[in-house]
Parts: structure tokens; sequence; C-alpha cells
């Protein structure tokens, strides 16, 4: 009896073992289903860690039977913690989630498509709510710094007074840039010059970029590409947040951010103050950066009758006074000797309205309009330039999506008109009114391919129709590589808001004459091919290359030399404006680091009657290099590094190469933090290798500007989420 009791144990105890020793449980990306090798997997409260073999497969031997809780965590991926039984009896597939799996479900709203990001063939560039988190902190006030840090962006200021700036993608100026807040176009003609500077970035949750023409999507102006600031909408969870920030050159902003969602209703309220005093680091006597107030709030409500529909109406205040010149003037103490300034006032309004109604077959109907109102007065010693800018613009799509297509169809208006309230002896009048229809459409045959097409056909006022046809693909060689191609056509109307009437402050510029001007059209094409991976299953690696190519048919300039009245007129010109180039962009992260490397090279040229120049303020290489640790909800450090290559002035004057450089740190807490940064550390500034303004210090004529002239800037501050 004894024996036969022995026994029994043996055979129990020994298929015991063998149960434990057949616990295996296999690990896979939970997109592309294929084995993650590599993988760590920690037995909770244990030291035991085991580690998934080339085929995903963790075997557990020798765990004591009962309930266990397993820690799954892989660079790159969501850590997944579960709970099993063992021994586990049949073998079991883990799925983990890639950590950018949130971007690629993100829908980008300036395409209307309601495919995630990573089923659009359009190349779209997005800067998250972590990046702007950090940039926000870095210069609370506007988001020159945030578009800045792109490959293939570049923000060019226009005046060495008011501090007016533009966007310039690859390389083209800032008007063929349409810039967009949650797909409405507010920052066009007039009330573009101060856009960028006016615009903090506190209360924005993704911005998308789209370079390239993109007339298609949005009409006229977006040959370049376009931007669209998307702000955040009411969620559950309030959301309560304010941000103060100073700097050593006399700047204080004060942010707040409210937003919740209840039941039915939502409210989202974003209030800030900033404030510049005039600083000027040469000491020439006039003033590198204005003084300035400004003022803004931005409520917006929302009302969802049902789940199936959100209605939306925002307002858009922005209010500001800017002043820059000579600093005894700033300062109130002008006489004969001291007398040249430049005064800024700015009011902008604008309403945002949107209606999206989902039925039962997934299409959604959406209807947006927005009315806006501009105006400006730029007062000099002996001129005066003022106007008033009134825009809308109302939208209706609809949008069909099924399980390999989809179709957008919609009609838009435009209307821009702009009225000189400053008597000069040629005013500046103007308006254009733009009716379109589009339909674009989404065709996915396969998981690997996907072809986005789109056709728009504008009418505008001036009797002038636009067709503009545009095509793009995307094919998924494997999970590692994809490649996008597309290319279309695009046109802006002709209007005397450019960066040359900017800089000259409107002065002596001669209305145009539309009769013998004729739009500015462009033909652009890219291709890109995106390579994601892991290097030795511990560094997660990810490197794009971008080759774009536009040409742009008789640009819109201002004439270097005045008519017999004096003025400066506006023709265009007879050629082409060529503007071709790559990007290429590295990101590496291991455990709490990452490192991003990008590299831009544009070559812009004039070919007119064919004598091939190059367009100024456009250099041909330019790096971005940034190194950052973050510890989460604890420490941020970055390390930031750009190189801008030499360039050609518009007088054909070459000028140097420069870099810049910054560090900035933030520590959090649970329910605030504190921020430090360093921005341009090797105080790089045009005033270092040249006078800012020549003649006299009554009628200077200042410098065309190509680098940062405010030089090393210190500022901190802290911002409390409640």
């Amino acid at each position: 009896m004894k024996r036969f009791t022995l026994i029994v144990l043996i055979i129990c105890y020994t298929f015991s073992l063998l149960a434990q020793q057949q616990s295996t449980v296999t690990i896979k990306d939970d997109e592309t289903k294929e084995p993650l090798p590599g993988v760590t997997v920690l037995i909770k409260g244990t030291a035991l860690t085991l580690i998934s073999d080339s085929l995903g497969i963790v075997s557990f031997v020798s765990i004591p039977a009962g309930k266990r809780a397993i820690i799954f965590s892989y660079i790159g991926y969501e850590t997944k913690e579960q709970i099993f039984s063992f021994p586990i009896e049949k073998p079991i597939e883990i799925l983990l989630e890639p950590a950018e799996s949130h971007l690629a479900e993100v829908q980008v709203t300036a395409t209307r498509s309601s495919r995630s990001i990573n089923d659009i063939p359009t190349r779209i560039e997005t800067i998250t709510a972590g990046e702007l988190h950090e940039k926000a902190v870095m210069q609370p006030g506007n988001i020159r710094m945030l578009l800045t840090e792109s490959t293939g962006i570049q923000t060019q200021q226009t005046s060495a007074v008011s501090g007016s700036a533009s966007i310039r993608i690859q390389g083209l100026d800032g008007r063929y840039t349409l810039m967009l807040k949650d797909g409405f176009p507010l920052y066009g003609g007039f009330s573009g010059g101060l856009s960028i500077l006016q615009i903090p970035p506190l209360d924005l949750k993704r911005v998308e970029v789209i370079k390239g023409s993109s007339s298609t999507l949005y009409g006229g102006g977006a040959i370049a590409g376009l931007v669209n600031l998307v702000t955040k909408e009411p969620m559950v969870k309030r959301e309560l947040s304010f941000l103060t920030n100073v700097n050593q050159t006399g700047a204080l902003d004060l942010n707040a951010y409210y937003g919740q969602k209840f039941n039915k209703i939502g409210i989202t309220l974003f209030a800030t103050r900033n404030s510049q005093a005039a600083y000027n680091n040469n000491h020439d006597d006039f003033s590198d950066i204005p003084r300035f107030t400004r003022y803004t709030l931005n409520p917006k409500f929302f009302y969802y009758p049902n789940t199936s529909t959100t209605v939306s109406l925002g307002l858009n205040t922005s209010f500001e006074n800017r002043l820059g010149g000579d600093m005894q003037v700033i300062k109130g103490h002008a006489n004969n000797t001291h007398s040249y300034f430049e005064r800024n006032k700015t009011d902008r309004y604008a309403t945002q309205f949107k209606l999206e109604k989902t039925f039962v077959d997934r299409s959604v109907l959406t209807l947006k309009n927005s009315i806006g109102y501009f105006s400006r007065t730029i007062e000099l010693p002996d001129f005066v330039f003022a106007g008033k800018q009134h825009a809308s613009f109302s939208e209706a799509s609809f949008l069909l999506p099924k399980d390999k297509t989809e179709w957008v169809a919609g009609l838009s208006l435009v209307t821009d008109k702009f009225r000189q309230t400053s008597i000069t002896q040629y005013p500046l009048d103007y308006k254009l009114v733009t009716g379109g229809i589009f339909v674009q459409s989404n065709w996915k045959p396969t998981e690997k391919f996907v072809l986005e097409t789109g056709l728009r056909t504008d009418y505008t006022n001036q009797h002038d129709v636009f067709v503009l046809p545009r095509i793009s693909a995307m094919y998924k060689f494997n999970t590692h590589f994809t490649s996008r191609v597309g290319g279309g056509l695009g046109y802006k109307a002709p209007n005397i808001f450019s960066e040359e009437a900017e800089e000259k402050s409107f002065r002596d510029i001669q209305p145009l004459v539309l009769s013998a001007t004729r739009p500015e059209r462009s033909t652009g094409f890219n291709v890109d091919i995106n390579y994601k991976g892991r290097f030795e299953d511990v560094v997660s690696i990810s490197i794009n290359q971008l080759f774009f190519y536009t040409r742009l048919k008789s640009p819109l300039l201002l004439d270097t030399l005045p008519l017999a009245n004096g003025n400066y007129t506006f023709y265009n010109a007879d050629g082409y404006l060529n503007a071709r180039g790559f990007e290429t962009n590295i990101r590496l992260g291991y455990e709490e680091w990452s490192l991003y490397l990008g590299y831009t090279y544009t070559d812009a040229q004039r070919d007119f009657k064919h004598d091939v120049s190059v367009n100024p303020l456009t250099a041909k290489h330019r790096i971005n290099c940034n190194v950052m640790y973050e510890a989460e909800d604890k420490w941020r450090i970055a390390y930031e590094l750009f190189y801008t290559g030499r360039q050609q002035l518009t007088n054909g004057e070459g000028v140097r190469d420069y870099w810049v450089m910054g560090i900035s740190g933030e520590r959090k807490f649970k329910y605030f933090s504190v921020f430090l940064n360093f921005e341009n550390l090797l105080d790089t500034r045009q005033s270092r290798w040249e006078p800012m303004y020549t003649g006299s210090i009554q009628h200077p004529d200042f410098r065309e500007i190509y680098t940062p002239i405010d030089g090393f800037i210190f500022n901190g501050g802290f911002r409390i989420t409640l």
C-alpha cells in the first residue's frame, strides 16, 4: 500500500512539473500580429524576470499554482499588466499596443477625412500634445518657436522695428502658406502680417502641417502648404491650468485655460495677457524687441443634443498695442534728434461655428462658418496706414465612408474685403470673393496600398477659374517601411499683402491693377519613404526621407525701383520660381532618452527671362538637433542646436551662416511644475556682425533681417494644473 501511494505521489508531481513546463505565452504586436522578441516579462511581487525569444515566446517554469500578476514591457510599446492562473493549460497570446498608437488613431482634421493618420496618403506632420507642452513653456506668447523647429519651415522676421514675421515652407515666401485654426482660414490677407506673433499655443492639442501644394483642400494660398492649429475640446474630466512666465528682457505672460463637458453641453475658455518691455541689446538707440501689451480671450461653447450631433460656437479675440523704434521715444522722451518710432495697434475678432451630424451609415454632414474682423493701424513719425479687413468662410461638406473607400464632397464660399481708412493719394482697397466646389476620395483596396485623389474648382469675382487636381498614394512594404508620393496644382489670387509691402509699412505702394495682374499658379510634387524599427530590441528608430519640388509660374513681386510718382508697384515676373530639395528626419529613443536630428536642403531659384538667381533669404542648408531626457511626471531636460547656412539678401549680397543653441528644463509635481529656459546661449544676433541700420537716427534705413536680433533670452515660470 505504501509503495502504491508513493507511486501515485510521484506521478502527480511529475504531471505537475510537466504542466508547469508547458506554461507558455506568445507576445505579438497588436496591429501587425507579428511576434515581439526581447519583451521583458516580470512576475509582480518577485524578482523573477524573463525575456521573450525570437518567436516572441516566453516559458514559465516552476511557477507555484495560483493567480499571478504578470507585467509585459517593451521599448516603444505600452506596458501591460495581466493576471494569470497557474499552471496555464493552453498557450496564451498577449498583444502589446505600440506607444505611438494614439497618434495612429488621430483623425487629421485638415484633410476632412475620417481615416487615421496612418491610412492617409497625404504626408502630414503632427506636433503632438507632448511636444506642444515642451515648446509652450519655452515661448508661451506665440507659436513662432514651435514652427521654427520643424525641418523645411523657417519663420522669417520681416521688420526690425515691429518684429513682424512670416512662415516660409520649403523656400517659398510666407504668403504662400495657409494658416488655419480648426480648419477655418482665419489669418489671411491683411491680418497675416503679425499672425504668428499673436497666437499663443497653450490651448492647442495638436498642430497639423501639410507641406506642398494644398489648394485642392482649401482653395487659394496653400501653394507652399498649410498649418492647421487644432484646439482642445472639453472632456468629462475637468482641465484647469494656469501658466506664468517671465524673462530678463521684461516679458510677462499670464495664461489660463479651462475646459469641461457637462452631459449635453461643454465649454472651453482660454485667456491670456502677454506683455513685453522694449529691449535694446546692442545699445544702438533702437529697440531689438518692441514694447507691447496683448490680451486674448477665446471662449467656445459645445452642444451635444444627442450622441450623433455636435454643435460648437467659438469666438477668437485679440487686442494688441505694439511700439518699437527709438528707445527715447518709447520711454516718452522724444525730441528733435530722437523721433523715430513705429506703432502697431491691432484688434482681431473671429467667430467659429460648426455643426457635425453623423448618420447611421457613418456618413457625416459638416457645416462651417466663420466671420472675421481685423483692424490695424501702423503709425510712423510722418506716415499713417490704417485699414479694416472683413472676411468670411462658409463650407458644407458630406463624408461617406465605406470599408475600402471614402468620399468627401462639398461647397465653399470665401470673402475677403479690405478697406483703407487712412487717407493717401492711392488707397489700397481690395475685395475678393471665391466660390468653390470640391470632391475627395480615399481608396484602400488592400492593407498595403491607399490611393487618395481630389479635384477642386474655384471661381473668383475677378472672373478667374481654377481647376485643381491632386493625387497621393501610399504603399506599406512591411511593418517597417512605408512610402508616400503626391502632387497637385495650386494658385494664389493677387493682393498687395506681402513681406515686401509689410517691410515698407505699406508706404508708397501702388494699388494693384487687376486687369494687368495675373494670379500665381503652381505645380508641386513630393515623395518620401519612412522607416520605423528597433536596434538590438532596445533602441527605437524612425527615419523619414522626403524629396520635394514646387514650380511657381509668374510670381508677384514688388519692383525695387519706384515709378515716376515715387510709388512701388507689384508686377508678375516673366518666368518661374523653382524650389527643390529634401528633408531628412531621424528619431531615436532609449528608455527616458530621445534624440532628434533634422537636415533640410533647399535650392530655391528665380528663373526670370532666363536670368537665374537665388531666391532671397533662403538658406540652402539647415540642421536641427534635439536631445531630451524625460522621466515621466518628474523631469524634462532638453538641449537644442540649430544651424542655418549662408543666405542671399534681396540686393544680391551674401550673408554669413550661424548657430543657435538652447537648454531647457522642467520639474513636474502632482499639480504644478516649474520650468527654466536658456534660449540662444551663444547670443547669436545680427548686430554682432554689422550695424542694424544706416542713415541718420531720425531717418534710419534698417538692414534686411536674416538672423535672430533679440540675442540671448533667459525665461522661467510655473504651471498649475488642477
